[in-house]
Order: structure tokens, then C-alpha cells, then sequence
């Protein structure tokens, strides 16, 4: 049984209060650049609900860019917060089942901003 300091309500509640990129915040074209523990992604927002990234595992097993999904950010297991792009403290999991190290930073560049 989870403690329940540590129940997946709880667990929400503390993801709403971390510094974090919605994907609905987002528009095609625009840039996240996500820091983590070990990486730096670049990710650009595509039409399809699809984005394309580059840098950390992508670069090491790919020639990047490349095109995947965004399943969301997790703790690491498998409680997944599905509206974000990136947050804070959580680690960002790609439609690959790729995770990354714990997200330290997020930068967002606006497509309207760059042209």
C-alpha cells in the first residue's frame, strides 16, 4: 500500500504546484528547451500533436532530429501526468518510452516571437 503522504492525489496536487510547459500551452513552431540532470533536449512543436526533438538519448542513439510523441512527465514510474510537455522535478517521457533524468530547467521560445 502507498503511504499516504505519497497517494497519486497527492501526487497530482504536488505536479500542478511545480513550474511546468501544458501542451495546450503550445503552438506549432514553438521551441522547449528542457534541461535535465544529465541532457538538454530541443523540442519543436509540430501540427499533429507530434514534436520533434533533438539532443540527449535521441542524439547518442539517432541521427536527430527526430519525430515522437509526448506521452508526458513522470515520477519515474508509471503515474504519468499527461498534459504537460515538461515539468520541473519530474522526468519527461517520450512516446518511445524514453525517460529522461529529473527536469531541471524549461525554456520556451514562441514561434510568433522567432519570425
Amino acid at each position: 500500500m502507498i503511504a499516504p503522504e505519497y497517494s497519486l492525489n497527492r501526487l497530482t496536487q504536488m505536479a500542478d504546484q511545480l513550474r511546468q510547459v501544458r501542451k495546450a500551452e503550445l503552438q506549432a513552431g514553438d521551441w522547449v528547451i528542457v534541461l535535465t540532470e544529465h541532457s538538454t533536449y530541443r523540442v519543436r512543436v509540430l501540427n499533429n500533436g507530434r514534436y520533434e526533438v533533438s539532443g540527449g538519448w535521441f542524439e547518442r542513439k539517432f541521427s536527430s532530429p527526430v519525430e515522437v510523441g509526448i506521452v508526458g512527465c513522470t515520477w519515474g514510474g508509471s503515474a504519468v501526468k499527461i498534459d504537460v510537455v515538461a515539468a520541473c522535478g519530474l522526468r519527461l517521457e517520450f512516446g518511445n518510452k524514453v525517460k529522461t533524468s529529473c527536469i531541471r530547467e524549461i525554456i520556451v521560445f514562441r514561434n510568433a516571437i522567432l519570425n
